[in-house]
């Protein structure tokens, strides 16, 4: 199967929120080896979403379309489906006594007439019932493609997608097998690691395709493998990573099932039963916000301090004013008492530390724009490093906070 993913909404267009529906999306269809072929946006037009319609008719077997089903004037979404598929809108009983549940039930006040509307509905459309909102989606299918219409509000889509969409999908088509695997490298460029893998990689069996992924600091390997045996795929994906780790082992720190930097960490600590916490300048919370987001974080991380200013370092942390002195705020002496002190002060295996010249002014040190020191206090001692990430200011703080759970990681691999 073959979809394409359509996001409808002028807010996605003129930037005023951020698509994240369309991934989320793409990685379940992904998952039960349905091919993404575009995803695009349109605005809450008529006219626009019609001739969207109409190109990507029989050209792909599904297309998802998200947004455009509120209770307001400016939501066209249902009533743009009845004119593409000649339709009118009826009302679905089940869908309004849902509605009538909810806004008379839970929120304890009165429908309105803009309420009751969420329950009109094609006349020939499959309800796919949304227990965790009030817009029902949407299934219809005209010649060999099916459209379906999902509510654009995150939570409605994502629990549409897996408790209606994925499982009527599995349950009516045959569908091919997607097999991945991704290897983490850390250390080298993208283009030394392609050098060393070179001869491996062209004698890749034809249904397995690789794709690098590189990152600041690090290089994802993606194997992709599609076909419609499974034991053979992932047999050979197990094969060629074995052989990839003979030729790459002393960069190679794990396996990326569809993870991030921060679980992957946050897995670790679990393992092992140990804490993290962060004293962080120029990143400003970065490194905690993405630590914090893992559900389950409260296992391992127990807090931040965002020092942000160098008085901060000195009152809060306890840092020697004697020391930024003579080092300079932006220095590994500071970064190293830092993860020292956060350490202690919250009690914690591990400690990281970030100081630094995001730019794009010098501040309080003479250090060049883009230097950056992270410390990384661990129960066996401390780890300091410098790094120049350049220009510009969100490179380098983007840089540095990927770069420090790099380093948490490859530290707690070597213990593991």
């Amino acid at each position: 199967m073959k979809a394409t993913i359509v996001t409808i909404g002028d807010e996605i267009l003129i930037g005023q929120i951020i698509d994240t529906n369309s991934g989320f999306i793409a990685k379940a269809l992904d998952r039960i080896g349905v091919e993404v072929r575009e995803m695009i946006s349109i605005s809450d037009d008529k006219k626009h979403i019609l001739d969207a319609f109409s190109q990507l008719q029989n050209k792909v077997d599904l297309v998802i379309v998200t947004g455009g089903l509120g209770p307001t004037k400016d939501d066209v979404t249902k009533k743009t489906f009845c004119e593409y598929f000649d339709d009118q809108l009826v009302v679905n009983p089940e869908v309004l006594a849902h509605v009538t549940q909810l806004i008379e039930g839970y929120f304890k006040r009165p429908i309105t007439q803009m309420n009751k509307d969420q329950a009109l509905v094609p006349s020939t459309c499959t309800i796919l019932h949304n227990k965790v909102g009030t817009a029902p989606g949407m299934w219809m299918k005209k010649e060999n493609t099916v459209f379906i219409s999902l509510p654009g509000v995150p939570y409605e889509m994502k629990y549409l997608v897996e408790e209606e969409i994925i499982p009527k999908i599995v349950r009516e088509y045959k569908r091919p097998y997607i097999i991945h695997k991704t290897i983490l490298t850390y250390g080298q460029g993208e283009s030394l690691v392609a050098e060393r893998i070179e001869h491996w990689e062209n004698n890749l069996p034809d249904f397995i395709k690789l794709a690098y992924l590189p990152n600041p600091g690090r290089v994802r390997l993606r194997l992709t493998a599609r076909g419609t045996d499974k034991d053979v795929l992932e047999a050979a994906i197990e094969e060629n990573v074995k052989s990839l780790d003979a030729i790459i082992h002393d960069i190679i720190v794990g396996f990326d099932d569809d993870e991030t930097i921060e679980v992957a960490v946050g897995k670790l600590l679990v393992q092992q039963n140990k804490t993290i916490s962060t004293a962080e300048s120029f990143t400003g919370g970065k490194i905690a916000s993405l630590l914090s987001a893992v559900p389950g974080a409260s296992n391992y991380f127990k807090g931040s301090v965002v020092s942000y200013a160098t008085e901060a370092k000195v009152n809060v942390l306890g840092i020697s004013q004697d020391l930024v002195d003579e080092f300079s705020v932006v220095s590994a002496e500071v970064a190293l008492a830092m993860a020292l002190n956060v350490k202690q002060l919250l009690k914690t295996d591990y400690a990281i530390a970030t100081t630094g010249n995001a730019g794009p002014s010098k501040g309080d040190s003479d250090a060049e724009i883009g230097t950056v020191f992270i410390a990384l206090a661990t129960p066996n001692g401390v780890i300091t490093e410098e790094f120049n990430f350049g220009q510009p200011r969100e490179k380098v703080i983007d840089r540095a906070t990927i770069k420090s759970l790099e380093i948490l990681q490859k530290e707690i691999l070597k213990i593991v």
